[in-house]
């Protein structure tokens, strides 16, 4: 064989093994990809299916979590979602705006979480052991198909999760601020007694700047008598002598 067609040969080899090397990776990829799960929890038992299950922490303080997750019913009759708990703690559920249960209709679907939805939310996180970055377990109760159990990631109220999470309760003014309502009211009741004060006390002022002249007088007076009497005794010594 012909050194030119060794290299022929050997050329086509190569290209060969490089093609099939390649579509292996090329299967590998896609196998990995297909393998590749959501962040987000996701169950399936029975008629139901639930995904994007999360467990929303506030992010201004308090101990209070949101459950947000999508309840589907693939079957022909209405399920109601009865209960959610994580740990034994259960989450108080409040129907969507206008709706009196939290119904997953057949064929359709359930939101948990965001504005009008219905909603899971636990008042007390910690004693469920949430903490942001925990995959908690978390359990679904449906009135026919029962238990549906899952891990679900715990993360903040941020970025996607910002309008899910659980909103803070609205703080009291203390009981003993004053009502600003009532301000004015008091001011102008206090303001013209105030006032009053004032305009009595320049009429004592008047009446004791009148007395003090009067004193004045009086005084002058019995410094007067004082001088008349010292000359009445001078005339009376002098009446004495002669």
């Amino acid at each position: 064989m012909s050194s030119s067609l060794r290299r022929g040969t050997l050329a086509a080899s190569t290209l060969a093994l490089a093609v099939a090397t390649l579509t292996a990776c090329g299967a590998g990829n896609d196998a990995q990809t297909l393998e590749i799960k959501p962040d987000n929890a996701a169950a399936h038992v029975g008629d139901i299916k639930i995904q994007n299950v999360n467990v929303v922490t506030g992010t201004k303080g308090g101990d209070a979590a949101t459950v947000t997750a999508r309840v589907f019913n693939e079957g022909k009759k209405d399920q109601t979602l009865e209960a959610v708990t994580l740990k034994g703690t259960r989450a108080k559920l409040s129907p969507a705006k206008g709706e009196k249960k939290l119904v997953v209709p057949a064929g359709g679907s359930l939101m948990l979480g965001g504005k009008n939805n219905a909603a899971a939310l636990l008042e007390d996180a910690k004693a469920a052991g949430v903490k942001d970055g925990n995959a908690q377990p978390v359990t679904f109760d449906l009135s026919s198909t029962g238990a549906v159990k899952l891990r679900a990631t715990v993360v903040p109220a941020t970025h996607a999760y910002e309008s899910v999470g659980p909103t803070s309760k609205p703080s009291q003014s203390p009981s003993g601020s004053p009502d600003e309502s009532a301000s004015p009211g008091e001011g102008q009741s206090e303001s013209p007694g105030a006032n009053g004060g004032g305009e009595n006390a320049d009429r004592a002022d008047d009446a004791n700047n009148a007395d003090k002249p009067g004193r004045g007088q009086e005084a002058q007076g019995a410094e007067g008598g004082a001088g008349a009497s010292s000359d009445a005794g001078d005339a009376s010594g002098a009446h004495a002598g002669h």
